[in-house]
């Protein structure tokens, strides 16, 4: 049935309506199910039972809350309209826009520069597909399907035609359409039709309607820069904060983001009002080794300006005595001052298969969370043990819930 929809939207062109209709702030907060059926897998003790006592609390948005890449892309398609307003009906206070560039660079909301092949359906668009830094290649002779598709290799009124889907492939594709599942079983594709796609001013727009704040992250371009010889990267990040100024945005309602430290102290140079809320993004300690190091790097960041950083959730916690407890990485930033968010709760499947098989975000942990609700042991902890002031999550219930239940940034 989904591929046969996405053989229809491809044939007859049909997309997401570029216009964003005009929203209001959500005054009623719903978080469905999902909360309550962790609590209620919890081994019993003190938080299962303060957590309890909360399931009838009406619930407010939070600024604790972040949605990740739109605040519910574990159903709805990532960077997409509705993803977002699902991210802020689950009481998400800030929404995430990763941003890239076009052809004509105009900026917009896509996780990578280079996964419209991924994230959107380009590959069933021929014209489109064809401009793609690599089109679509069909399995065979024992190589699997593949394609690599750039907001680089369209303009922005082609990348407004795309319809955005749940970031997934199939490897043993042989034409276009099949290319499009490959959606992971614990995540769905009950709302994976047509999702809208928006740009960056759309987005800053969307969310102002809503009354919440901005967490933009200016993505690494995987193109070479200056783009076309006279797009340099330095333009590249001030154009982001431009259209935040050009919209009337406050500084102090945006937490811009970036992997390199080279824009952070741009930002703090240049746009001292945006640069003091910047996040800097650290992945430096994927190893042993390297996990060293970051620690180390910690005070080098403090003393050049940087005043929050934002690790992913592993490097914040380790086993100890079959516990979780906060890392020495954690420590360290506390004792420096640090502020400190954390990316990205919900993007693992269901916790007894990540004990079972691993997973990124859980390696040091993944020996003791055995079952679902070990998820707000690890919130927990996060919270009142490694101090950490937001918290990017693939369902913005699940930290909702938590922040409502201990008042945390209502």
């Amino acid at each position: 049935m989904l591929q046969n929809l996405w053989l229809v939207l491809a044939v007859y062109g049909i997309a997401a309506v570029s216009a964003v209709p005009r929203t209001l702030p959500m005054k009623q907060i719903e978080l469905g199910p999902r909360p309550y059926f962790l609590v209620d897998s919890m081994t019993e003790g003190p938080l299962k039972s303060q957590l309890e006592k909360c399931k009838e609390k009406p619930m407010k948005s939070s600024k604790w809350s972040i949605g990740h890449r739109g605040g519910a892309p574990l159903q709805f398609p990532e960077h997409s309209r509705e993803s977002n307003l699902a991210g802020a009906r689950m009481g998400a206070g800030v929404l995430e826009c990763d941003v890239s560039f076009t052809k004509d660079r105009a900026l917009v909301c896509r996780h990578s520069q280079c996964d419209l092949h991924t994230t959107t359906n380009i590959v069933t668009i021929p014209e489109l597909n064809a401009k793609c830094t690599q089109p679509f290649r069909a399995a065979a002779g024992g190589k699997a399907a593949s394609a690599k598709c750039c907001t680089s290799d369209i303009t922005l009124e082609e990348f407004k035609s795309l319809c955005a889907k749940m970031d997934s492939f199939n490897s043993s594709a042989t034409n276009p359409v099949d290319f499009l599942g490959g959606i992971p079983g614990w995540r769905t594709s009950l709302y994976d039709s047509c999702g809208t796609v928006i740009d960056h001013e759309e987005h800053i727009a969307l969310v102002e309607s809503l009354g919440l704040r901005h967490s933009p992250e200016l993505k690494v371009p995987q193109v070479e820069m200056p783009f076309e010889g006279n797009y340099t990267h330095a333009m590249y990040a001030q154009q982001f904060i431009d259209n935040y100024k050009r919209a009337g945005v406050p500084a102090s309602r945006v937490m811009a983001q970036s992997f390199y430290l080279t824009d952070i102290l741009y930002w703090i140079e240049a746009e001292p009002a945006f640069g003091r809320n910047a996040l800097l993004l650290d992945q430096s300690g994927e190893t042993p080794e390297t996990y060293a190091q970051a620690i180390k790097n910690l005070a080098g960041y403090r003393s050049n300006g940087v005043r929050t950083i934002a690790p992913p959730l592993h490097y914040l916690v380790e086993s100890r005595n079959g516990a979780i407890v906060p890392s020495k990485y954690a420590r360290r930033a506390s004792e420096l001052g640090l502020r400190v968010i954390t990316w990205s709760l919900e993007r693992s499947g269901p916790l007894p298969a990540v004990h079972k098989n691993g997973d990124y975000y859980y390696t040091p942990i993944r020996d003791i969370v055995t079952k679902d609700g070990d998820m707000y042991e690890l919130v927990d902890v996060l919270y009142k043990q490694a101090h950490v002031v937001g918290m990017f999550s693939d369902w913005s219930a699940t930290v909702t819930f938590y922040a409502n239940c201990f008042g945390i940034g209502l």
